[in-house]
């Protein structure tokens, strides 16, 4: 969702969601930070991330485009999970889950950015620890009318939440390539959104370490879906085609084309219009035709 080159107005949001939808994609997708530093007062403080850019809260924008669409899907990219309460996020994943129809798939990850962290009154050192209870917790909540929990870092003495989802579960996939997050996805995730691959055999290498930990945990790899990012600022209609092949052949399950993203091998865009971002995933849909 190029949020940062089309403007957070409701009538550009709209426009830009109904028209993804009209093109035929299966979902949209949107960063989350809750805060940002000053960039005047940062200058030499490693990576920290700024608020230079608008970012919708992925609840609210979402539930804006619930209502605003049809069939389109919706997937956070991804809610930094351990600097919200678990149980104020299930609760808000249930009501959007119900609003939309069943259209949500929740992705999550621990974050990088101390500084929203700090600004929250949430630890940052025990991010990843307390997320995976987290999930935990979400699973609980979304499938039982009435729990009893007591973990580490959360205690639910007979409660629950309404609505839930009527399916009793929505997706949860992981973001992120530490160990930790592989073991996290192989017990709990319904899928891993890794972005730092590119259509390689580190790829290929990383998804058989992923499916050897499904496997050892009882599941079946085939439950737990793969996303990756596919870059469209390159231009280079060949390799959107190869690599997509690459994806497919790999047993992704969901490439997402971006045109904003840039870092590693990830490009974006040139231009800055809702009609270039338009353009360039019309074009990448044509390219792909046939893999679909």
């Amino acid at each position: 969702m190029p949020v940062v080159d089309i403007g957070p107005g409701p009538t550009q949001i709209r426009d830009y969601a109904q028209a993804v939808e009209g093109l035929g994609f299966d979902y949209l997708q949107a960063p989350d930070h809750v805060l940002g530093a000053n960039p005047a007062t940062i200058a030499g403080k490693g990576r920290v991330g700024t608020n230079e850019n608008p970012y919708h809260d992925p609840f609210v924008l979402f539930g804006f485009l619930a209502a605003c669409t049809q069939r389109l899907g919706f997937a956070p990219g991804v809610l930094i999970l351990p600097q919200r309460q678990a149980a104020l996020v299930a609760k808000q994943a249930a009501c959007l889950d119900v609003l939309s129809n069943g259209r949500l798939r929740l992705g999550v990850g621990v974050g990088w950015n101390q500084v929203e962290f700090t600004g929250l009154n949430e630890v940052f050192s025990n991010r990843g620890r307390r997320s995976e209870e987290q999930v935990q917790v979400m699973q609980a909540l979304w499938l039982q009318p009435h729990v009893t929990f007591k973990g580490r870092y959360h205690t639910i003495d007979d409660a629950g939440i309404n609505p839930r989802p009527a399916s009793g579960r929505i997706p949860v996939w992981f973001g992120g390539h530490v160990d930790a997050t592989l073991q996290r996805v192989a017990k709990y995730g319904d899928g891993w959104m890794p972005l730092a691959y590119p259509a390689d055999e580190r790829a290929l290498t990383a998804f058989e370490k992923l499916r050897g930990l499904v496997r050892a945990e009882g599941r079946d790899p085939a439950s737990v879906g793969l996303e990756v990012w596919l870059s469209l600022g390159s231009g280079d209609e060949e390799a959107w085609h190869r690599d997509f092949a690459f994806w497919k052949k790999a047993g992704v399950t969901h490439v997402t084309a971006h045109t904003t993203y840039a870092m590693g091998h990830h490009k974006r865009i040139a231009g800055h219009t809702a009609a270039d971002h338009l353009a360039a995933i019309t074009r990448f849909k044509q390219v792909v035709a046939d893999l679909l």
